[in-house]
């Protein structure tokens, strides 16, 4: 139940705010451009909160937080006295219009740019990318990775942690050709370069991790199997254990790391294993039976809800980089780190209208709830990090030329600047139905894939 509210909570707060950040946008630029604002609604249906300011803006807080709308004097389809038409959307000049429309998607964007600077700022941790196991006849292998190898760039692209390898290889998505890596091996101090063909990459297996499909294991140091916190409700609290728990064996047969532990773990859904534990200087023993979850490849996991101690997950030195940057030096990385992302975001897009990606890759409410629980869960770090990309993601979307969207009306305002006319009722009419038509079809297809996705 607790992880249950902690996703209802962690969803409401990160889409909540989203929307307030992209709405703020259009309502802060309309009303520089003398625009009247009627009301600001945060989400739909039967309003909770409501509040009327000076200006006799009404402020919204709604039931359904999936969106939400800034109403302004004079927009399409009203009619108005000749006295308010300086106080209206429509009566603005093409360029304060596109101004207006252009801010909600473009705040999004700096949003993003924003939380990645808190992230800077504060400091990140990373562990670098060392190469652990190398599965036999694998494309890696192949390509002559070994254990212990450090990949320095992919691509041409310095690559200080294993986020920076996989953001790489996942942007080469559904391509063919060459992926180049340049590698510090573990046996020498010279840099060597290391290539991998790509044929149709991750095509039908995006939600497979890309080392996974190269063959590549991240590498950890063996870690004792002590038990640290443990998920409320979960397998691992109901059935006994407790934190501080080392697990000595497993239905009589040793465990000496936590690897061990965990490949048991999962192994193992729904079976019943007699846990030998230490705890206070004593030993014994009780049945686990690890819960049953689906992998992101669709097989059947056992998992019990139970996190390594943090007192034996000390890494060696080499392997951890911690980098904070001060308030100037972490505006140019965040600018930089969203970038990246947001050309990621539209490759991805235009990936999926090409069919080089599957649109069983669309998400919708239900894997974003799901996925800000677990950021939160990761820390305030992850979480911010969560949501700097979903802001990205929700200024790319808006900004495309679908009619209904921003971008949609961003097109007709491109039209109207050129031929110097607005685009007629009639066309925008047409347009907005195909546009609305698109965009349920999308989000049908979201909420299906979220819904086998459980």
């Amino acid at each position: 139940m607790f992880d249950i509210l902690q996703t209802v909570l962690a969803f409401v707060v990160v889409l909540g705010l989203l929307i307030f950040v992209h709405e703020y946008g259009h309502f802060w630029v309309a009303r520089r451009c003398g625009v009247r604002v009627l009301r600001f609604s945060i989400g739909f249906g039967q309003p909770l909160l409501r509040w009327t300011d000076r200006h006799g803006t009404e402020f919204v807080i709604a039931a359904l937080p999936l969106g939400g709308f800034v109403k302004m004097l004079g927009e399409p389809g009203s009619d108005i006295p000749t006295e308010q038409h300086s106080q209206s959307f429509a009566h603005k000049s093409v360029f304060q219009r596109f101004a207006i429309v252009s801010a909600g998607p473009l705040v999004n964007l700096l949003f993003a740019v924003l939380l990645y600077w808190v992230v800077f700022v504060s400091g990140v941790t990373s562990l670098a990318p060392y190469v652990g196991k190398v599965e036999a006849g694998s494309e890696a292998a192949a390509a002559g990775f070994q254990t212990m190898d450090e990949i320095l760039a992919v691509d041409g692209e310095t690559t200080e942690s294993w986020e920076d390898v996989t953001m790489a290889l996942i942007s080469r998505i559904g391509e063919s050709g060459q992926v180049q890596f340049r590698v510090r091996p573990e046996a020498g101090n010279g840099v060597v370069e290391r290539s991998i063909s790509l044929q149709d990459w991750m095509r039908g297996e995006e939600k497979t991790h890309p080392l996974k499909l190269l063959g590549i294991e991240p590498y950890f140091p063996e870690l004792p199997p002590v038990l640290g916190e443990l998920q409320q409700g979960q397998a691992a609290e109901r059935q006994g254990l407790q934190p501080d728990d080392r697990i000595r064996a497993v239905n009589g047969v040793e465990i000496a790391t936590w690897d061990e532990w965990v490949s048991l773990i999962r192994a193992n859904p729904g079976t019943t294993m007699e846990v030998t534990v230490e705890r206070a200087g004593s030993e014994l023993t009780l049945p686990v039976t690890p819960d049953t979850v689906t992998d992101e490849d669709g097989s059947a996991i056992g998992r019990i809800g139970a996190h390594l101690s943090e007192t034996v997950s000390d890494y060696p030195d080499f392997m951890v980089r911690e980098h904070q940057y001060g308030p100037l030096a972490a505006v140019g990385k965040a600018i930089h780190y969203a970038w990246t992302r947001i050309e990621l975001t539209v490759m991805s897009i235009g990936k999926m209208i090409t069919g080089l990606i599957s649109l069983d890759n669309l998400s919708g409410p239900i894997t974003i709830a799901k996925v800000a629980g677990d950021s939160a869960n990761y820390g305030v770090e992850a979480f911010l990090q969560f949501m700097a990309y979903l802001s990205i993601s929700l200024g790319v979307l808006n900004l495309l030329p679908i009619p209904v969207l921003d971008g949609g009306h961003l097109m007709y305002y491109l039209v109207e600047m050129i031929k110097g006319s607005p685009v007629s009722e009639k066309v925008q009419a047409l347009g907005n139905s195909v546009g609305l038509g698109l965009l349920v079809m999308f989000m049908g297809l979201a909420f299906y894939n979220d819904i086998m996705g459980l």
